[in-house]
């Protein structure tokens, strides 16, 4: 029996494992098979339109009966700064040379949009059990909004101060996000990356310091972790790394190829292909250029410069240019499906945690 029962009876899923919400690699198939593994299924909606994410959901709710997440982002928008973007492009200016690009063509601006009121209507027509935040919340009415229409509020802290500020604000569970997590960090009350607790560290002071569940993330990929993170004081796990090498994910050959012989040491924090800091494993750009760039624009507009350079290099089977967000336990990844996956690691993390209660 798992030692807390609030998150499996808050989301009623069979297992506290909620899937990581991964823009970019990830669809509704991925999302089917964790909740058929018995997870909670999560689709990211920052990267796509609301009219997208309405066919990801009907897709997802003809093939299986489970709850679902919709995960956004919810950041304050900054405007593009021209000069800044100039600087960037310069600054890029030997890869367009290599690869043959034209740097004076027009480019598509990135597109990582925040929580807004088309998806407050589009989670008010829906109806999902579970809403996420990533950047902490959108303002007070449209929290109000998301909990009338029978939706969980989610939202990841990365210190102890984030945690209780999203209680105060309305959050029903919290995700502790330490600095082994993959992807972007969460935070929003700070900017200091080289502060940012790893994930048993974090967990235990944000348990001690709200009243509402909180979920572990942050270098979970086996029942190892889930047991300790629930010896922590933790309700539940966010895994997002030891999906990604599953065949329902959509991550391409050459980043599957990557993955497979990364290690604990593979991956760092850059703010090169986003603007703002987030977890992967380094590629070219990432070590030439950073990974920290103080030339790097406001999030997020330093990934548009690279939307050339990344098509370009996949083209040639290279992913030089390409965001492979992963936390640091990428290497204990598997091909495996990712509703078998999902079993195994509920049933590990069950036999660890009868071992420890004996």
């Amino acid at each position: 029996m798992w030692p807390d029962r609030r998150i499996i009876d808050l989301f009623k899923t069979e297992f506290p494992i909620l899937l990581a919400p991964m823009a970019g690699i990830m669809d509704h198939e991925l999302a089917i098979a964790v909740a058929q593994g018995g997870g909670l299924a999560s689709l990211p909606c920052a990267m796509i339109t609301a009219e997208k994410a309405r066919e990801q959901l009907s897709i997802l709710r003809q093939r299986v009966s489970a709850p679902v997440n919709l995960n956004f982002f919810c950041h304050t928008p900054v405007d593009a700064d021209p000069a800044r973007e100039a600087g960037w492009k310069r600054r890029l200016a030997s890869y367009y040379a290599e690869l043959g690009l034209d740097p004076a063509a027009p480019i598509n601006a990135a597109n990582r949009a925040p929580f807004d009121e088309a998806m407050c209507a589009l989670v008010e027509e829906l109806k999902p059990e579970v809403v996420s935040f990533h950047f902490g919340l959108p303002d007070a009415a449209m929290v109000k909004r998301v909990k009338a229409a029978g939706a969980l509020v989610v939202a990841s802290a990365t210190i102890v101060k984030e945690a209780i500020w999203l209680e105060a604000h309305g959050a029903d569970v919290i995700i502790a996000q330490g600095a082994e997590a993959g992807g972007h960090r969460g935070m929003f009350l700070t900017e200091n990356i080289h502060e940012q607790p790893g994930t048993f560290a974090l967990v235990p002071q944000v348990v001690d310091a709200v009243k509402v569940p909180v979920i572990a993330a942050g270098g979970i990929a086996d029942g190892r972790g889930i047991a300790a993170a629930f010896a922590l004081g933790a309700s539940g796990v966010q895994i997002g790394s030891a999906y990604l090498r599953c065949p329902e994910s959509k991550v391409s050959a050459p980043a599957r190829a990557l993955f497979a012989q990364s290690g604990d040491d593979s991956t760092v924090i850059t703010n090169v292909m986003t603007g703002r800091p987030a977890r992967g494993v380094a590629n070219r750009v990432m070590r030439e250029v950073g990974p920290i760039s103080a030339d790097a624009p406001a999030f997020p507009h330093a990934a548009t410069a690279l939307g050339p350079l990344k098509a370009a290099a996949e083209k040639l089977g290279k992913v030089d240019f390409t965001n492979v967000w992963a936390g640091q336990a990428i290497g204990m990844g598997t091909d495996m499906p990712a509703a078998e996956l999902t079993r195994s690691l509920a049933k590990s993390a069950l036999a660890r945690l009868s071992a420890l209660g004996g």
